[in-house]
């Protein structure tokens, strides 16, 4: 009877240590740690010049960390959040109500943390005389209203205008079709490139074309000797309703960024599923950390946390 006994404690016992071992999702059941092992995180190609420098100092920091990134389309990142091929992404937009609740019902409630401010930049070719924009007339030019460099200006002769953004389910898409033409369909002359790098070298070569990237991309190019972007390629300013400093065109510079006088910028997200303190975290972690802001503000965006500095020149030369 005693053996009898026995057997049933032990198995209840082995249960109950199965049990706890299959709920538990502390540090010690998971092959990775905040500064150790290896995580996939999907990131929106449009932020891929900085967050190719993030981990490449993150790493650099704790050399057991292997963070293996897959850059792509903004609608496949958040996709690979609700299917968990990613554990962390990183996307200018929060999870719909809709995203939310998804996860909610499967267990999982995703932290979602601003981690940087970046914009929208329309960049053009160096040969083309026009380099500023009303809201108006672009609305004009991606609704189809507009359909020469000639309406825009009569001594403009760049032809006709083809507009490029860097993929059909980007972010850049979408920010444009909410902001601007406020879910009117864009124009037959507008197309999608492969990515960010390819609307580049579109812009550089076709003398008519206006390209959208990301301003991160536009840092890439951009010779940090000179006031300019590049000697490649022309980057719009973009008129708005405040006329403050005199800057009646403002282009997306660091400064104007941060003042909220270039129209079109936006925030960056992380947004992590992980369940428990793992390396997706740690990355997280290191993003909004000192280290790491300062690696956003170096490159041209503006940090959540850091502040960036803004200095006033007096236009009165007498010393």
């Amino acid at each position: 009877m005693w053996v009898s006994r026995f057997i049933a404690v032990l198995v209840a016992i082995v249960m109950v240590v199965s049990s706890c071992s299959t709920n538990d999702t502390s540090v010690s059941h998971h092959s990775d740690t905040p500064t150790s092992g290896t995580v996939t995180i999907y990131v929106d190609e449009t932020f891929k010049p900085i967050m190719d420098s993030e981990i490449f100092v993150f790493e650099a920091l704790y050399k057991d960390a292997h963070i293996k990134v897959v850059y792509a389309p903004e609608a496949e990142c958040i996709k690979a959040l609700l299917n968990d091929s990613a554990k962390v992404i990183i996307t200018p937009r929060m999870l719909t109500a809709q995203e939310e609740d998804y996860l909610h019902k499967i267990k999982y409630y995703p932290a979602t943390a601003h981690i940087a401010t970046d914009a929208v930049a329309l960049i053009l070719n160096k040969k083309n005389p026009d380099s500023t924009f009303s809201i108006n007339v672009l609305k004009e030019i991606l609704g189809a209203k507009v359909a020469n460099w000639n309406q825009v200006s009569t001594s403009n002769n760049s032809g006709a205008i083809t507009v490029v953004f860097d993929h059909a389910q980007s972010s850049n898409v979408r920010y444009i079709q909410d902001s601007i033409l406020k879910g009117a369909p864009l124009s037959k002359q507008v197309f999608a490139a492969k990515s960010n790098q390819e609307v580049i070298q579109y812009v550089m070569k076709t003398p008519g074309s206006i390209g959208i990237i990301g301003v991160n991309w536009c840092k890439e190019v951009n010779d940090s000797s000179t006031i300019h972007f590049s000697d490649k390629i022309r980057v719009a300013g973009l008129s708005t309703l405040r006329k403050e400093e005199g800057v009646d065109y403002p282009q997306p510079y660091q400064a104007y960024i941060a003042l909220k006088m270039y129209p079109f910028s936006r925030r960056i997200y992380s947004i992590n599923r992980e369940p428990y303190s793992g390396l997706g975290t740690g990355f997280v972690s290191f993003l909004s950390s000192d280290r790491g802001q300062r690696i956003i503000l170096k490159s041209g965006l503006v940090p959540a946390n850091a502040p960036v500095r803004i200095l006033k020149v007096s236009k009165n030369t007498n010393y």
